[in-house]
Order: structure tokens, then sequence, then C-alpha cells
């Protein structure tokens, strides 16, 4: 019996994944169970129709982080913040601080997950940061901080 797989089911077949089994195991095990639905035309329609969605969803995420990229890839960030004596500020200009000033300056959102420092930055002066947008895609940018 041809069926698709609605989870994972090991030594069987992943989730969306269309296989023939024997017909008792369909039966007693993976249709009761709700691991898997009988591969009729409907079904098989429907299991198209999501993997295109999703691969659509896919090519949309990356168009938009392309976009992303090429607007901020080079660009430098202001960043400002309050220091002390000496030059040392308080506290430190972190990835959240940068996302906000790419959102201000660029109108761009990038979440601060995505943003890795190679160090801390504590001190004014101008420091390298790079940006993940995608699997593949990713920019850098200058940030540089000044006293406000």
């Amino acid at each position: 019996m041809k069926v698709i797989f609605l989870q994972d089911v090991k030594g069987s077949g992943k989730k969306g994944e269309v296989k023939n089994v024997a017909d008792g195991y369909a039966r007693n095990m993976l249709l009761p169970k709700g691991l898997a639905i009988e591969a009729n035309a409907k079904n098989l329609s429907e299991l198209a129709g999501k993997k295109a969605s999703e691969e659509h969803k896919i090519d949309v995420a990356k168009q938009q982080a392309q976009e992303i990229a090429d607007t901020i890839n080079g660009k430098t960030v202001k960043a400002v913040a309050k220091a002390g004596t000496g030059g040392r500020l308080f506290g430190a200009v972190t990835a959240q601080n940068i996302s906000e000033c790419i959102a201000a300056q660029y109108g761009c959102k990038v979440d601060k997950k995505k943003i890795s420092l190679k160090t801390e930055i504590k001190n004014f002066g101008t420091y390298e940061a790079d940006i993940k947008l995608y699997a593949g895609i990713s920019a850098k940018v200058t940030v540089e901080v000044s006293e406000s």
C-alpha cells in the first residue's frame, strides 16, 4: 500500500515522503496512529501544494536576505554611546544596539542573533561586524562608535 508519511517513522520513512509499505503495517500501525495517510490522488495533490508553498517561502526569504545584504554590505553603521573617564563606555555596544542602528539608518530589519562581533565593543572606535542573513548570504558592516 502506498502511504504519505505525516511524521518521521524510524526505519520506514521521513515526513512528507511517499513510500510503498506492507498492507498490514499500514492498516494496523501507520494509519490508526496518525503517522501516515493513504496516498490517493487528493492527498498527493495536497502534498504537492504544501511542498510548492514551502519552496516559495524559502525563495522569498532568500530574496529578502539578498536585498538586505545588498543594502548594508560594506556600509558604516554609526552608534552613539555614553562614556566615562578614559574613553570607556558605560556598558557596551551590543548586537541589539547595532540592529537598532541599522534599522534607523538604512531601514532594514536585522535580527540581533544574526549579528556576530569579533570582540566586545567597550571603547570608542571602529569595529567589524559580520551579519549572517541566510545560508550562504552574509554582509559585513563597519560599526563606528562615537560619544554622545
